[in-house]
């Protein structure tokens, strides 16, 4: 194998695990407790419990016990 390209492979792997290195760090550094406004993916998974708006049913609105 040529010298030149063996370094050209080690090279461009180098930059490959920069990146990695990177990528892991700010998600390391994004790990605590966020606060406001979720981003728009995390809104579109299934919530779980009461759906919006069956908390403020009107009395009318339930059929009688009896």
């Amino acid at each position: 194998m040529d010298l030149t390209k063996m370094l050209a492979e080690l090279r461009q792997e180098r930059e490959q695990i920069e990146e990695a290195i990177m990528s892991l760090e700010r998600l390391a550094r994004g790990r605590g407790k966020r606060r406001g406004r979720p981003p728009a993916w995390m809104q579109t998974v299934k919530r779980r419990g009461r759906p919006p708006g069956s908390k403020n049913k009107s009395t009318l609105a339930k059929a009688p016990a009896a």
